[in-house]
């Protein structure tokens, strides 16, 4: 298995956990890539962009990270916090009046942030080609009740906390978030990650791979089919293989279908694991990076079932992903296996993004495999 990239010597164990996972674990194409104070320590890629394995996956190749790309909103909604222009203990109303009905006007900004706000799915249902429809998706989640007491429990905005965040950052702003990420975040850092790709990078997307083996059974098998997990679940069409069009590519939707590798994602999100500066950026206050931290929900997860503590949009890591050590640290998931972690004790930022899906909604061992080889080195 021939392996591309850079990893300093002290991280070589990382470099073979890395390699195994295409001996071992299935995997078609990947990158990995971590920095530590700043600068990069390990940046890997290997594979292919397709399931025919006849187009390699070359440094610049990008695939579709689903929930990964939540993080980017995160920061998006971090950064205008900083400049004083967010107030996360807001009324969403503030921003978006047309947001406080139903019930819904006390609901916070943050509650947007921890999955809190009891909006976790569309209702009534809306199909695929609708999420690419901005309107028409601000307006569903505009218009509905609360599930439940707004800052009560979390339960995951599985695709809907990209639109609601959004649509905040696009009425504070004037932009799209997808817009504002690109010109205020991923251009000042070089980072090359796309909430929305150009038709000039369309050829370098590498294909998302669906599981090949029939998912085992979970506990989300037995559940009635009006339970919130299910409604969540079935809210937005998503058919399979639509990570693949041109039309989901070119799309915003900021919950689940940003475009990067493990280098872009590092690029971007390092900042918050360095005290608000990397790659000769100074891009928000280390203030401003520590609010991930503040705890605004912790218990059993309404939608994904598992106890979950969560901060400003990042989780806390835990029994069931445990990705750092430390307890401080942060992260979050993608579907199928792409992962971000931040450490801000350790000033340590490392991603895992892949195109060969696996049965898990939030990473997998892959992934924790390369963090547990990382922090091992250290």
């Amino acid at each position: 298995m021939q392996i591309h990239g850079t990893c300093d010597e002290r991280f070589a164990p990382v470099r073979e956990a890395f390699e195994r996972n295409f001996t071992e674990h299935g995997d078609v194409g990947a990158s990995f890539a971590a920095t530590i104070e700043g600068e990069f320590v390990v940046d890997l890629w290997a594979g292919h962009r397709d399931a025919a394995k006849s187009l390699p996956w070359e440094r610049d190749t990008i695939v579709c990270v689903y929930s990964t790309t939540k993080t980017m909103s995160f920061l998006c909604a971090l950064l205008l916090a900083d400049r004083g222009e967010l107030d996360f203990h807001a009324p969403v109303a503030k921003y978006w009046p047309e947001y406080a009905q139903n019930g819904k006007e006390r609901t916070e900004v943050r509650h947007f942030m921890s999955h809190s706000a009891g909006v976790p799915g569309f209702e009534p249902k809306i199909d695929t080609n609708d999420l690419y429809d901005w309107d028409l998706c601000v307006d569903n989640l505009a218009r509905q009740a609360p599930w439940w007491e707004p800052g009560s429990k979390s339960g995951y905005h599985a695709v809907t906390q990209g639109f609601l965040i959004g649509e905040v950052v696009r009425r504070i702003t004037g932009r799209s978030l997808g817009t504002f990420f690109r010109e205020e975040i991923a251009s000042p850092l070089r980072a090359d990650f796309h909430i929305g790709v150009a038709d000039h990078d369309l050829g370098r997307i590498a294909d998302i791979i669906p599981v090949s083996a029939p998912p085992e059974r979970s506990a989300f098998a037995a559940l009635d089919p009006k339970s919130i997990p299910i409604r969540v679940f079935t809210s937005a069409g998503m058919e399979t293989g639509v990570a693949n069009s041109a039309g989901w590519r070119r799309a915003e939707i900021p919950a689940a279908n940003g475009h990067g590798n493990a280098r872009a994602v590092v690029r971007a999100q390092t900042v918050l694991a360095n005290g608000g500066k990397a790659f000769g950026v100074e891009l928000m206050s280390e203030a401003g990076c520590r609010r991930i931290q503040e705890v605004q929900t912790d218990g059993r997860d309404a939608v994904l079932m598992l106890p979950i503590k969560f901060g400003l949009g990042y989780a806390f890591p835990s029994a069931f992903m445990p990705l750092s050590p430390n307890d401080r640290a942060m992260f979050w998931a993608g579907a199928g296996g792409s992962i971000i972690v931040i450490d801000q004790d350790a000033h340590v930022c490392m991603s895992y993004v892949m195109n060969q899906m696996k049965n898990a909604i939030v990473g997998d061992s892959r992934g924790g495999s390369l963090s547990k080889a990382f922090y091992q080195c250290l």
